[in-house]
C-alpha cells in the first residue's frame, strides 16, 4: 500500500544566509488536488524542488511515498515551468512523449513495443491521438501543453506536478487544461503551481500558499486578507462558487 504522497516536517532552507522556507510543513494525500500559490522568489519553486530530490533541506525532513525524495520520485510526472525542447527541433508528438519511457523499461537503447503502445494511449488520454505524426512546432501552445502532460503521465506516476502550466495559454485552453487536469485527478494525485490564486479555486480543494512561511487552507478560506499576507499588497481576489459543476 502506498504511503503519503507527500510529507514535509519542519523544514528550513536557505540559499547562503538568505533563509527562503522556515518551518515548512506540507502534508498532501492520495488523489488530492492542490495548487501552490505565492509571491515570485517567496519559495514556490524551492519547494518543489525539496519534493523531487533536487535540494535538500537545512532541517526537517522530506518523504515522497514514504521514502527519500530521491526514491520516491521515481512515482512523480513533472512538467517543468520552462522545457528545454525546441519547437523548430524535428521531432512529433510521439517522438516527445517516448521521452517520457527512458529509464522506465530498459536504461538505453531503442523503445519497445510495449513502450510505443503506452505512448499512443496517452496522447489518447489527452485527446491528441489523431495528432501523434503532428510536428511539435506544428501544434498550438495548448496541444505542445497536452504533449508534454502526456510525456509525464507516460511514466506511470501516482503524482503528477506541474509547475505553472498555463502561463502562456490563453483562457478558453486554459479551462480545457483544467478540465484535463480534474479528470485525471480521478487516478492521480495533482499539484499545480499558479499564481491565478481566483482561476485554480474553481478547481483544487487546498491551496498551499509558500511566501518563507507556508500555510494550507481549504479553498473556502482564501480571502483577501490571506491573499494581503500573501502578497504584501491589497490583490481583489475573485473566488469561484465552489459548487461550480466541472462535468
Amino acid at each position: 500500500m502506498m504511503k503519503t504522497p507527500i510529507q514535509i516536517e519542519n523544514v528550513n532552507f536557505s540559499y547562503g544566509p538568505v533563509a527562503v522556507l522556515e518551518n515548512a510543513n506540507v502534508s498532501i494525500g492520495e488523489k488530492e488536488f492542490i495548487s501552490v500559490v505565492g509571491p515570485n522568489g517567496g519559495g514556490k519553486t524551492t519547494l518543489l524542488k525539496l519534493m523531487l530530490g533536487l535540494l535538500e533541506p537545512q532541517a526537517g525532513s522530506v518523504s515522497v511515498f514514504g521514502k527519500v525524495p530521491a526514491l520516491g520520485r521515481k512515482w512523480i510526472g513533472y512538467l517543468p515551468q520552462y522545457t528545454n525542447l525546441d519547437a523548430r527541433f524535428p521531432v512529433n508528438a510521439m517522438d516527445v512523449v517516448l521521452m517520457g519511457r527512458l529509464g522506465k523499461t530498459r536504461p538505453f537503447g531503442f523503445y519497445s513495443r510495449a513502450d510505443r503502445e503506452a505512448a499512443r494511449a496517452m496522447l489518447a488520454r489527452v485527446g491528441l491521438q489523431d495528432l501523434q505524426h503532428r510536428p511539435l512546432a506544428a501544434l498550438s501552445g495548448g496541444q505542445q501543453q497536452r504533449v508534454l502532460i502526456a510525456r509525464a503521465l507516460v511514466s506511470e506516476p501516482k503524482l503528477l506536478l506541474l509547475d505553472e502550466p498555463s502561463s502562456s495559454l490563453d483562457d478558453y485552453v486554459e479551462q480545457e487544461l483544467f478540465d484535463l487536469l480534474q479528470e485525471l485527478n480521478k487516478e492521480l494525485t495533482i499539484i499545480v503551481v499558479s499564481h491565478d490564486v481566483a482561476y485554480v479555486s474553481r478547481y483544487v480543494e487546498k491551496v498551499i500558499c509558500v511566501n518563507r512561511e507556508v500555510h494550507t487552507h481549504p479553498v473556502a478560506e482564501i480571502d483577501e486578507n490571506i491573499i494581503h499576507d500573501m502578497y504584501g499588497a491589497h490583490v481583489h481576489a475573485v473566488l469561484h462558487d465552489q459548487e461550480h459543476d466541472h462535468g
